[in-house]
């Protein structure tokens, strides 16, 4: 069977593909083994998109791996999500590096542990000065505490006498956002087929191509990633324009 790779049009790649990656619990569920289970087996698909989209030539790649919210499952999962975390920047930084993969992370990691702070830190040192692919971790992370921090900062600038009102704009509120400084994703892929956001990149997704997928994390694959390119390249991305404007018909 042919591959979706065939049918990607390499002039036409988004350059900030962002994954919502869901279904390690019931991945591990299926096999009679513990949520952690599905988190470590969960690795494989992180290097698989990882290396795919550094092969591809995508610019930016933002994983939303650990929400505000999940900080209420149980402790014996965060505690192994967090060991996990370390473990795998531990092992994966000869990887990162020889594949030019520079690593962010955006969300409080301040609520992080310590030694997962550390270890995210020195990640960061070592790959800052890589120039291929950037690699985002949502880690603690919302898009309404990103947003609310942003009006509590932009206020604060206001009362400061830093900036005036007549000169914030869409462009100004960005620049306050986590992601200031990467482009708006223009494709978001959701794994095991749920059909919601999450609070996940609220005000940057305003105009992303979606893409669900019933496969769970553990199971996605370069292929899977092919499919969702070449679905995101059917589309006509319109911003509110008509097809007409965007394709006149030449009288």
């Amino acid at each position: 069977m042919a591959s979706f790779k065939e049918h990607i049009d390499f002039n036409n790649l988004p350059r900030h593909i962002a994954v919502i990656m869901d279904g390690n619990g019931r991945w591990a569920k299926k096999k009679g083994a513990m949520r952690i289970f599905g988190h470590r087996n969960a690795v494989q698909a992180v290097r698989d998109v990882t290396e795919c989209c550094g092969e591809l030539g995508v610019k930016y790649l933002t994983l939303y791996a650990f929400s505000t919210e999940n900080w209420n499952r149980p402790k014996e999962e965060v505690d192994g999500l967090m060991e996990l975390l370390v473990n795998t920047l531990k092992q994966e930084i000869g990887t990162l590096t020889e594949n030019q993969v520079k690593l962010m992370t955006i969300g409080d990691t301040s609520h992080l542990p310590a030694d997962c702070q550390r270890n995210l830190q020195w990640a960061i040192n070592e790959t800052r000065n890589n120039s291929g692919l950037t690699l985002n971790l949502a880690l603690s992370y919302s898009g309404r505490w990103e947003i609310m921090k942003a009006v509590k900062q932009l206020v604060a600038d206001a009362k400061a006498g830093k900036i005036e009102e007549k000169d914030i704009n869409e462009q100004v509120f960005e620049n306050y956002l986590q992601t200031s400084g990467i482009p708006d994703p223009e494709l978001l892929i959701r794994t095991s087929g749920e059909l919601r956001i999450s609070n996940f990149l609220l005000w940057q997704i305003a105009y992303t191509e979606l893409f669900i997928t019933p496969t769970l994390w553990p199971d996605f694959r370069k292929e899977h990633l092919y499919e969702a390119i070449w679905s995101y390249q059917q589309r006509e991305r319109r911003f509110g324009k008509t097809s007409e404007q965007l394709n006149p018909v030449s009288r």
